[in-house]
């Protein structure tokens, strides 16, 4: 569980397309998973909404970042293609660098903040 405050990078890669911790989750859980059903459900999302972030993804790059193959008796599947990997390789390291940056002034926060009362 993350400790607060924290800081959550959204990125606007244009006017109606971004990339944040939800979609680099679901890339991230497409790559561990090789399944948009598997990494939408452990997201808790539908598959119908997961294949909609990755369209709108899809449709920003120049080359597609997850690619499908239908089910049958091979079983289908997905896959990060090498420019989703470059991605979500660069969103971890730009969150990552983000939190370093901010570090500093997120204790200063968390310093101004009033106390918590502990349940009991």
């Amino acid at each position: 569980m993350a400790e607060f405050p924290v800081v959550s990078l959204r990125i606007l890669l244009s006017s109606d397309t971004e990339i944040g911790p939800g979609k680099a989750q679901l890339l991230q859980y497409i790559l561990e998973t090789g399944s948009i059903a598997a990494a939408s459900r452990k997201m808790g999302m539908s598959y119908k909404r997961a294949w909609y972030l990755i369209d709108t993804m899809n449709a920003y790059f120049h080359k597609p970042i997850v690619t499908a193959t239908k089910g049958g008796k091979s079983g289908g599947g997905a896959q990060l293609t090498p420019t989703g990997r470059a991605v979500l390789d660069a969103y971890r390291r730009m969150e990552a660098a983000a939190a370093r940056a901010t570090a500093a002034g997120l204790k200063s926060l968390a310093a101004l903040a009033a106390p918590t009362v502990d349940a009991a």
